[in-house]
């Protein structure tokens, strides 16, 4: 393919891109396929010779795309929302076109200063404290990781070797290794599991703190593991503090619990991974209060502001902290401007050493929504997840599971978890809607998250009365099998 292919190629695909999400809602939004449908449909080994883009490019519609879950159709309620926006789109287009590979200021200075700019923009939007910022003589800033479980892992590491060499300079006698066995990490029960997997690959133990009733973290709960702990010898090191949860977007309580860990030592890493974009909004920063008091934070614009994945924004207040734990200096990756304390090289902040140029979506999405596009997108979807909370408190089968404060509603028929299992594989095996369940204490319960960018009213209302609908053909059934039994 030739440049002059390239051109008459790529108008295709972009058409057929823009067709495809113009066009989704018509998608069904689950797959019919069963595991292993594709391997038969394709040849067993590479062609030896080339074939032409057209025999490629309608194999998309038979093969990829009768498997291809759609994630961005306004019936996908499933998770937590994929951003995607055509700003985005063709700002990695212009990515993967230029093609660098952004480990250090050297092997591209546009790469790494428009992503140190991007995230001081980032952090002014959610009003972050100025330390957190890069500026122009800061110790904080900005870094985009691929997801935000590499930020808690990144920030675990760093939190360890920290402690490490602070343990080592008061008990000289102790061996790294000693110290290693007696560090301990805590995150809330109802933190995501890549905290967990984080303490797993940095070899250290991991303790779930018990939330409240509304299922957040308090202080007095974590005071009461670290007593404990720090009693029969080991050494607190590392705390998630969660906003916005994964299965039901409760709130750690941050001004209560980051006293405690800057007294204790703690490093105090901040998982916003969904909730940080509504931070942009006024009237939600209050869940962003004692942000002062972490060490790092992280949220993804890649979730709900309008930026395709990847795009992880982490923010830590001492960039040293992070150099300091993964800093490796081979002659081939050195250059003549590192020293001069102008120049950022990511590949220290990070665990690969390449990086793609992806602050180009950031500043394409920032610049052409701007501020207030972005808030209205924030709170269209609110609005929805409330307007479909109110549906489920109008019928008194259901029940709402806990505070509707964002874009989730965690929502379940009052009865026993088979029934609500049975009503959740109803909805999934119709395919007309796409929802996932979690686990509230011992209730099984179904969540709805607002995800896509196109979602409208109808689709909710659509949503809820299909919900509905199935309730209903699944109560009557319920209620005869077991006047049967």
């Amino acid at each position: 393919m030739d440049a002059a292919e390239f051109r008459k190629r790529g108008k295709e695909m972009v058409d057929y891109v823009a067709n495809y999400l113009e066009k989704i809602e018509k998608r069904q939004v689950f797959p019919d396929v069963q595991p292993g449908y594709l391997r038969p449909l394709i040849a067993d080994c590479a062609p030896q010779d080339p074939e032409s883009f057209e025999d490629v490019f309608k194999d998309i519609e038979k093969i990829i795309m009768p498997g291809v879950t759609h994630w961005h159709s306004p019936y996908f309620f499933a998770y937590f929302p994929a951003a995607s926006s055509f700003p985005a789109l063709l700002a990695d287009m212009l990515c993967g076109g230029i093609g660098c590979v952004g480990f250090s200021w050297a092997s591209s200075p546009a790469c790494t200063e428009l992503e140190t700019v991007m995230l001081d923009w980032l952090g002014k939007m959610v009003n972050l404290p100025e330390e957190f910022l890069a500026g122009k003589d800061g110790q904080g800033g900005g870094v985009i990781q691929g997801s935000a479980s590499e930020a808690t892992l990144i920030a675990l590491l760093a939190a360890r070797t920290k402690t490490i060499r602070r343990v080592q300079s008061e008990q000289p006698e102790l061996t790294e290794a000693e110290i290693m066995g007696r560090l301990v990490a805590y995150a809330s029960d109802q933190a995501h599991s890549s905290v967990e997997r984080a303490a797993l690959i940095g070899a250290v133990k991991i303790k779930n703190v018990p939330s409240d009733d509304t299922f957040s973290v308090c202080g007095s709960a974590l005071k009461k593991v670290l007593d404990e702990d720090k009693a029969s010898g080991l050494i607190p090191f590392f705390f998630c503090a969660t906003l916005g949860t994964t299965p039901c977007c409760s709130f750690d309580k941050l001004l209560e619990l980051g006293p405690i860990c800057n007294k204790e030592n703690i490093w105090m890493h901040i998982d916003a991974a969904y909730a940080g974009s509504a931070f942009i909004c006024p009237e939600f920063r209050h869940l962003l209060n004692g942000v002062e008091f972490a060490d790092s934070f992280n949220f993804n614009p890649h979730k709900w502001l309008l930026v395709n994945f990847d795009c992880s924004a982490m923010w830590v207040k001492k960039r040293s902290d992070l150099i300091g734990a993964f800093k490796l200096e081979p002659l081939y990756l050195q250059h003549h401007h590192q020293e001069s304390g102008l120049v950022t090289d990511y590949r220290h902040w990070q665990i690969p050493l390449g990086r793609r140029f992806r602050s180009l979506k950031l500043w394409f999405v920032l610049r052409m929504y701007g501020v207030k596009g972005l808030q209205e997108h924030i709170r269209k979807h609110v609005g929805l997840s409330h307007q479909f909370e109110h549906f489920v408190l109008q019928d008194e089968r259901f029940e709402i599971c806990a505070e509707v404060v964002l874009g989730l509603v965690c929502f379940r028929l009052k009865g026993s978890n088979e029934l609500n299992e049975a009503l959740l594989k109803s909805i999934n095996d119709a395919k007309k809607i796409h929802l996932v369940p979690c686990h509230l204490r011992e209730k099984f319960v179904l969540r709805f998250a607002i995800c896509s960018r196109t979602v409208e009213s109808t689709h909710v209302k659509f949503a809820w009365q299909h919900i509905s609908q199935l309730a209903t053909d699944l109560l009557k059934t319920w209620e005869q099998n077991h006047h049967q039994q």
